[in-house]
């Protein structure tokens, strides 16, 4: 399952501005956990006079055109990872992301992932800066306001077909969350429909972060149904992914205590 870590209190994705900001101003009060380890620990404190820690972000090339954000965290698998962002050029993906990780020295680790493979095709991963992950972040915008649909890899045509053919029951799973992103938000984002607090429930890992899904019960199958067509809107700047979901699943992943309920 995709996890984000925590960066500071943010990098979440949803505002280039003030908040990826404070993940730079607060860049040395957080601790991780060391790739392949399973304890946590307080990263060794930087000595960089007159400056923050570098930006701890790494840039990929080379992805399948299929990738997911599910297949960069198992590719940087024991990292903890703040944000993924896919590059697009004219609403196509370019096969190329941003990695944000937890601390700088992550960095090192996940450059020794270079030229190993996600599915067939290995993947080059090269160091980046914050001021190139920004960039990104403002073309993705101007590219979905120029009237791109897309912000993740683009999936099949089957995969659409499948969502469009798919029996609904009332429930809707969500994939792409920003990090940060609450009950409230998810309301919002379906102002159109009456949706009580327990209805929304928020996908996290063993512990306790936000993995970016979560599952929302609406009222009847045809609100659930109505819902879809917001796939592929934006909340904050990142889109969501919508899809046709059943209380067998929403009850499966309460049952490996994958959701909690507060925000």
């Amino acid at each position: 399952m995709f996890y984000r870590g925590r960066y500071g209190d943010v990098g979440d994705g949803r505002e280039m501005g003030s908040k990826r900001q404070r993940v730079i101003d607060q860049s040395s009060s957080f601790y991780g956990t060391s790739p392949g380890s399973s304890f946590m620990y307080n990263p060794p404190p930087y000595s960089y006079i007159g400056q923050p820690p570098p930006f701890p972000v790494v840039r990929l090339r080379g992805l399948p055109f299929d990738c997911s954000e599910t297949d960069i965290a198992e590719f940087f698998q024991g990292f903890d990872i703040v944000d993924v962002l896919f590059v697009h050029k004219n609403g196509k993906f370019t096969g190329e992301a941003y990695c944000v990780l937890s601390y700088p020295l992550q960095v090192d680790f996940a450059l020794q992932r270079n030229r190993q493979n996600i599915g067939r095709r290995y993947v080059e991963v090269f160091r980046s800066t914050r001021q190139e992950y920004y960039k990104a972040i403002a073309n993705e915008v101007s590219d979905s306001r120029g009237g791109s649909p897309h912000r993740s890899a683009p999936r099949a045509k089957s995969s659409d077909d499948a969502k469009e053919s798919a029996e609904h029951t009332g429930v809707l799973r969500l994939r792409g969350l920003p990090f940060s992103a609450g009950k409230d938000d998810i309301s919002d984002f379906f102002k159109d429909y009456v949706l009580s607090e327990d209805s929304i429930q928020i996908a996290a890992n063993s512990e306790g972060r936000a993995t970016g899904e979560a599952f929302v019960e609406f009222a009847s199958a045809e609100d659930s149904k109505a819902a879809m067509a917001k796939d592929r809107m934006t909340l904050g700047n990142r889109y969501i992914e919508l899809f046709p979901s059943s209380h067998e699943e929403l009850d499966a992943a309460a049952s490996r205590g994958r959701l909690y309920l507060s925000d």
